[in-house]
């Protein structure tokens, strides 16, 4: 902490001492800039000896800063639920769940590669979760381009199957890798090419990053579960309390 903000500090507990003393009406302009520095530095000279006040003020700041955030967040989901849980270009595993749990995934994201068994685990478990799944391809061409061949799979039947080759692909993605990981699924390649190119499928790629923005998420993966947003992976284990939190409580179910 600098020595602005460490005079900043002072002077703020400093007048809610004088707001304490003389009333919050005139507290700032009976103290005179004489008394102003005098209590400043009793202040300050109290914090330098007792620095571990200065950690407990940090970790309530942090505190109330994430509660703040976590409250912003919920209510951009209430805003904007429909399009988080409901879009029908999205696809989604386990619909009868009642919980639902939204993957913001990016399949040249190291980080999304990492959650797939978890993702997976929830999927098989079922644990009344409803599984949706948003493309959000921010890492560069070809992650826009795997997204359209995912897109173009799910006409085929064969989305799940094509999400989970193509997040099995360690390093890089390229086109030639894309078409033969939809040969090997058995999915007719000329008509995967086609509906690639369909314009309806740009129209959702643009509709999950519009809501990103909306929601504040800056990256993937970014996972929402019930009302509860949390950016970066997460393991199973968190997903399933966050799930259980969810079923008793959850407002957007």
């Amino acid at each position: 902490m600098g020595c602005r903000t460490l005079t900043g500090l002072v002077f703020s507990v400093a007048l809610l001492v004088g707001v304490g003393l003389s009333g919050a009406a005139g507290a700032q302009s009976s103290i005179t800039e004489v008394q102003r520095g005098e209590i400043e530095q009793i202040v300050r000279d109290y914090l330098l000896e007792n620095p571990e006040l200065l950690l407990e003020v940090m970790e309530e700041l942090e505190r109330r800063q994430k509660s703040a955030a976590q409250q912003d967040s919920r209510q951009r989901i209430q805003q904007y639920q429909a399009a988080l849980f409901r879009a029908p270009h999205d696809f989604v595993a386990n619909p009868d769940g009642a919980v639902p749990v939204v993957e913001f995934f990016d399949y040249q994201c190291g980080y999304c590669k990492r959650v797939l068994p978890s993702m997976q685990r929830l999927q098989a478990e079922g644990r009344n979760a409803r599984v949706i799944f948003k493309e959000l391809p921010i890492l560069g061409e070809m992650s826009v381009y795997a997204t359209r061949a995912a897109f173009a799979a799910g006409r085929q039947d064969k989305y799940m199957d094509m999400h989970n080759a193509l997040m099995g692909v360690q390093g890089r993605l390229d086109k030639a890798t894309v078409y033969r990981l939809a040969g090997d699924l058995g999915l007719d390649v000329e008509r995967l090419r086609r509906d690639m190119r369909d314009p309806t499928i740009q129209e959702a790629i643009d509709a999950n990053l519009e809501l990103a923005r909306a929601l504040g998420i800056r990256g993937t993966p970014t996972i929402v579960i019930g009302d509860t947003l949390v950016p970066g992976a997460i393991d199973y284990d968190a997903m399933a309390q966050l799930i259980s939190e969810a079923e008793s409580s959850c407002m957007v179910c």
